[in-house]
């Protein structure tokens, strides 16, 4: 076993991150529309999304370990299948990290005084854990990306924006599809990486079900319905929004590898890319915002 650091930031997986910040930033540029500002609440935020990302990254890591369906893997290392840490220390880095959430997140409704957004809180909790772990894992049924959306685009952007504005306006909802799309282009790209030995494990996911080129297909469905989000809230509320647009840029280059059949390694600067262009999207809206 390793415990050293770098074997824990590799267990985190940083690449993800950047689906747990843009929704953030997105939420905020939202109820700037309305102009409300909390930025210590925006910050706890940030503190609540990140950790669980963090959490279900080790919960993943540790569900799939002792599963076995990363022991035959193309991308980068998992620390429980590869035995660089004890399934049972990834387990409670899990909790620990879901942990942090849950603290960040009190203080939050301590705040606002939404308490009812303790259930989505545990929502959100349950939906990390149960993403790869339990009997019957919703990421093995094809429901990742779905899950992904809906939790890391829609619920954390909206959330957001609801617990500093006090509203859930409907240009919040555009800026959560948007950042959401992205966050699923994520995790289409690794899950389409891996269709090979996730079929051999009985792993279904969602390309694993759709198949190698529909899932090609899929995602860049998710680019583009990003970029009809992103023009329905600036409608909404400012054109210089439309400089969320600027990081479309950066998913020139993943479009080309998607569409022109990379495969393997040649798929992992995708999802690189794809989170960096979410976090320019997410924070496009909100300078956009303030120039508007």
């Amino acid at each position: 076993m390793n415990d050293s650091l770098s074997v824990w930031v590799a267990g985190a997986r940083p690449r993800t991150l950047p689906a747990a910040v843009a929704p953030i930033l997105a939420g905020a540029a939202s109820a700037g529309v309305l102009g409300r500002y909390h930025w210590g609440i925006a910050a706890l935020a940030m503190v609540v999304a990140l950790a669980l990302q963090v959490g279900v990254n080790y919960a993943n890591d540790y569900s799939d370990g002792v599963r076995g369906t990363d022991d035959d893997r193309v991308g980068p290392t998992r620390i429980t299948a590869s035995g660089l840490a004890a399934p049972s220390s990834v387990k409670r880095a899990a909790f620990i990290s879901f942990g942090v959430a849950a603290l960040a997140g009190l203080v939050i409704l301590a705040l606002s005084g939404h308490w009812w957004l303790l259930i989505v809180g545990l929502a959100c909790i349950v939906a990390a854990w149960y993403y790869t772990g339990g009997k019957k894992p919703y990421g093995y049924l094809g429901l990742g990306e779905v899950m992904v959306f809906v939790f890391f685009g829609l619920v954390a952007t909206v959330g957001t924006t609801y617990v500093i504005a006090d509203a859930a306006p409907p240009h919040s909802w555009l800026a959560g599809s948007a950042v959401g799309a992205l966050a699923s282009g994520i995790l289409v790209a690794n899950n389409l990486r891996d269709i090979p030995t996730d079929k051999i494990s009985g792993k279904m996911t969602l390309p694993v079900r759709l198949g190698d080129r529909n899932t090609r297909l899929f995602y860049a469905g998710l680019v583009v319905f990003t970029v009809v989000c992103v023009i329905g809230f600036a409608a909404l509320t400012t054109w210089w929004a439309l400089l969320a647009l600027l990081a479309v840029g950066l998913l020139i280059d993943p479009l080309r590898r998607v569409l022109g059949g990379a495969n393997g390694r040649g798929l992992i600067p995708v999802i690189q890319s794809t989170g960096f262009a979410e976090i320019g999207v997410g924070l496009g809206l909100l300078v956009g915002m303030y120039l508007g």
